[in-house]
């Protein structure tokens, strides 16, 4: 191997290992949106991670968000098109995920509120819920969850602005009262 192609190697490698770190967790985050499942939702991941790997990194690289987002989406789509099943949400490994470093008295009220929250999510559309999700739980921007939806910006807007509207109708106040969208 010569040494540019050695650089360059290091160089990838060091991209998808970096990707990795920062992007891994939310991610299985996303995945298990749809899934319900931590370990389908890994194997997701994993899966995406792999095709990074295989891209040439120039052509991802100002867009990786997007791109993992977009890739992990649809091969939690694939995965559901192919079991033609959706599995029940694990509460408990929910709980467990979300309640590291707390009292049990914290545990227990956060545990109540994510409860809370996934059942008025339930009651939304699935592209309502999808678009809440990206914005507020993986935190990307009407630009960002339009490419990976592939639903105009308006679209996303819209959704959003009236999934929040339901969910302030359904869900006590206390819970909603830091969902307002910034647009960008």
């Amino acid at each position: 191997m010569a040494k540019g192609e050695a650089e360059m190697t290091t160089t990838h490698d060091d991209f998808v290992r970096q990707a990795l770190k920062e992007f891994e967790s939310p991610l299985i985050g996303y995945a298990v949106t749809f899934l319900h499942d931590v370990d389908r939702a890994k194997d997701v991941v994993q899966d995406t991670f792999i095709r990074l790997y295989q891209q040439d990194i120039e052509k991802v690289r100002d867009g990786l968000k997007t791109w993992l987002f977009t890739v992990c989406r649809n091969r939690a789509l694939d995965v559901l098109r192919k079991e033609k099943r959706v599995v029940a949400l694990n509460e408990d490994e929910l709980a467990q995920v979300a309640t590291t470093r707390r009292t049990p008295a914290e545990r227990v009220d956060l545990e109540e509120r994510v409860a809370q929250m996934r059942s008025g999510l339930e009651r939304l559309s699935e592209n309502q819920r999808e678009v809440i999700l990206l914005k507020f739980e993986q935190g990307l921007s009407y630009q960002e969850i339009s490419e990976v939806s592939g639903l105009s910006e308006g679209n996303v807007g819209f959704l959003i602005h009236t999934g929040l509207k339901r969910l302030r109708g359904f869900l006590p106040k206390d819970l909603t009262a830091n969902l307002t969208p910034q647009t960008a």
